[in-house]
């Protein structure tokens, strides 16, 4: 997605986008689709550069994505939401490394992982 079209949207359509774009690489996940999941990764961090960009750091908009039905979802607001708020993000993503439900729990564990080792330093 382009950056001036993004600055365009409101918040509410940033996280709707955000919510398509994961249901997609859920999708792709599942097909063993790695071009078109990596595809949507860049879409899904433009996007949450813009969600941060935006005063007050608008990824906040991401928290009620915790409670989503779908796991891949929830993984990618956890992940997003780190750095605005760590506690409940670091539940999330426990939750999920704990639930065997893969391959979100390998994602969830791992980043963990990397959080602890300094590897992942959310912003």
């Amino acid at each position: 997605m382009k950056a001036a079209k993004l600055q365009d949207m409101g918040t509410e359509e940033l996280v709707d986008s955000f919510v398509n774009i994961c249901l997609a690489q859920d999708e792709a996940l599942l097909d063993d689709e790695v071009v078109k999941f990596n595809r949507l990764f860049d879409k899904m961090h433009a996007i949450v550069e813009e969600l941060r960009a935006r005063a007050g750091d608008q990824r906040r908009a991401l928290l009620p994505l915790y409670k989503h039905s779908n796991l891949q979802v929830r993984l990618k607001a956890a992940t997003n939401t780190f750095a605005v708020a760590p506690d409940e993000a670091q539940r999330l993503l426990r939750m999920i490394a704990d639930s065997g439900e893969y391959p979100q729990a390998g994602e969830a564990g791992m980043t963990l992982v990397n959080i602890e080792r300094g590897i992942f330093k959310p912003v």
